[in-house]
Formats: C-alpha cells, structure tokens, sequence
C-alpha cells in the first residue's frame, strides 16, 4: 500500500511540470517498489506481529525518509503551522495502514489490491462534500461504475466475501479521508514533510501497539488477521529481520519515486499510471503464492480501473 494519492493531491504545485515522460516512469517505479514492500508485509504476517514488522519497517524508512525532506526542501521544511491537521492525517493514515495489512495477511494479493484501487473513486466521493469541489455527473457515474465493481469482487459465495475484505474497504475509505485532508495541507506542507510525520507517528503507535499486546499474551484465534495483530513479538531470524527491513528501504523508495513522478508532470497525466500496481499485484502473487485470480476479480478489478480512468480524465478536461 503507497502513500502514492496523498502525493498526487497533496504535493504544492510543482514549479516545473514539463516531462511527462520521466514523471511516468518516476510514478511506475514508485508503484513498483510498494508492491515489493506489500510482499514483504504479507511474507512474513503468518509468523510476527505488524506493530513488530511495522516497527522495524519505519525505523528503517525513517531516516531515509529525512535525507528526501532535506532534498526536497531542507531540514527547516519540518517547522510547520498545522500541526494539528497533520496529526489527524497521520492516525487516519496509521489506522488505514494497520487495518490493510491485517487485511491483505488473509487475502490473495491481487483481491485486497484490487479493492484497494477503489480509493480514487472514494476520494472523487468526498471531495465534492467535505471540499466543496465540483464533480461533474460523469465523474458521478465512474464513482457508481467503480463501486459496482466492488459489488462483483465481493459476491456472496464464490467471490471474496470474507471480514479481510472489510479490513480493506475500510482502509480505503480512510486512506481516502486521510487525502482530502492532505488536500488542505498540500498548498503549505511538501509531501515529503507529510510523510516525514506519517512515519514518525507509525514508529511510536508501533512500539505502544507491541507492549500492549505482549502484556496480554492472547491465544491464537485462527484467523490470520486477528493473529498477525495481537500474536506477541518474537525475536526474527536474520532472514526475516532482512524482509522487514528492505520494506522500509522500499518504503522510502516508493515514497520517492511517487513524489518526484509529481514534480515532473501532471498529476491527471501520471495518476493513471498508479494502476499498475495492480499489474504487479497479480504477477507477485502467481509467482511467489501460485494465485490465480478469480473470473469475479478479474471483472472487478477492469470496473474499478476503468472507473478510476475515466474520473481521471474527467478531472482533466474539467482543470483544462
């Protein structure tokens, strides 16, 4: 999961927009280097906790993250005003993030991906409300067109109906309320600023989450999701420790690319591309947990891209 739409809504605006072509490749590497992260997240969920993993993963990204802020803007970038608005961007953020990756430790990685990619065309829903932006009726029917994709992934029966698929509606939905609040930080606080703070606030939720579920020493409950959130934390073998470091490397890596995809170009231009990380979602996992996806997830998933294109480039021509 990327921190890839608060990027493309939130950054200030860029003072060189004029290479779509770098931008394009800067936005693919960066949706690249998450799902990469997400493997490693899902890899090792069977065995540790993820205040552990996500501790060890943030520790990591953290100051690579700080060397992106003193490129981007300098170490004096992390004195900002609005300091209570990006706190709450952060625990949405955190509770988006802790709820996906309990989702996804119980779900093939292409189904949660999929579901995940409904996050647009949430943000398109609330941004008319709570923004007061205008959406148009066909960016309306792309939001209604998208959900209906949802509906056809979750069917009863044979599709992926499941509580893990709930964990990540939910993330989407406030990964969505966490970008429209990033929308109101964006014109004065870099992304990488937001970032920078996103970290920090994971880093110290980790280390609480960890010793309250340690001090309760729970059983297991059997389902994958309650597990990887309150089995107590374990000491991981070097192999592990390596996982969930090279997930905060790609963390920061992603975060990166997403970032300067846009300072490159046009955020409506280089968006669209976010969608390959679906691509990818169904590569990793035929090749590393011999999943197929299912008929009912591959006609979802076109709805919700397709949807997603569409609002795109409504929002395009609207901004022309």
């Amino acid at each position: 999961m990327s921190d890839s739409t608060s990027t493309a809504s939130a950054a200030p605006p860029a003072a060189r927009r004029n290479n779509p072509l770098r931008g394009i490749a800067f936005l693919c590497a960066g949706a690249f280097a998450f799902s990469v992260h997400d493997i490693g997240v899902k890899w090792v969920s069977g065995d540790y906790p993820l205040s552990e993993v996500l501790l060890i993963r943030s520790a990591t990204a953290a100051p690579l993250i700080l060397l992106m802020v003193i490129a981007d803007v300098g170490i004096r970038g992390l004195a900002i005003g609005q300091v209570g608005l990006l706190l709450a961007r952060s625990v949405v953020l955190l509770v988006g993030y802790f709820v996906y990756y309990l989702g996804l430790s119980a779900m093939q990685f292409a189904d949660a991906v999929a579901l995940y990619m409904s996050v647009p065309l949430i943000i398109v829903a609330l941004s008319g409300p709570f923004l007061g932006e205008r959406v148009g009726l066909l960016r309306w029917l792309a939001v209604v067109a998208g959900f209906c994709g949802v509906v056809v992934m979750l069917q009863p029966g044979r599709g992926v109906l499941e509580p893990a698929a709930a964990l990540v509606l939910l993330c989407a939905f406030l990964y969505s309320c966490g970008m429209v609040i990033g929308r109101r930080l964006g014109a004065t606080v870099p992304a990488s600023v937001m970032s920078f703070y996103s970290n920090g606030l994971f880093l110290i939720a980790s280390v609480g989450i960890g010793l309250v579920f340690n001090a309760l020493q729970l059983p297991e409950a059997g389902h994958p999701s309650i597990d990887f959130l309150t089995r107590p934390w374990i000491w991981p073998s070097w192999k592990d420790l390596l996982v969930m470091v090279s997930c905060g490397v790609t963390a920061a890596l992603g975060i990166a690319g997403l970032t300067f995809a846009y300072r490159e170009a046009e955020a409506n231009l280089v968006a669209s591309f976010e969608y390959t990380a679906l691509v990818w979602a169904v590569i990793w996992g035929f090749l590393v947990w011999g999943d197929i996806p299912k008929p009912t997830t591959i006609a979802g998933a076109a709805l919700i891209v397709g949807a997603g294109l569409v609002a795109l480039l409504a929002g395009q021509r609207r901004a022309a």
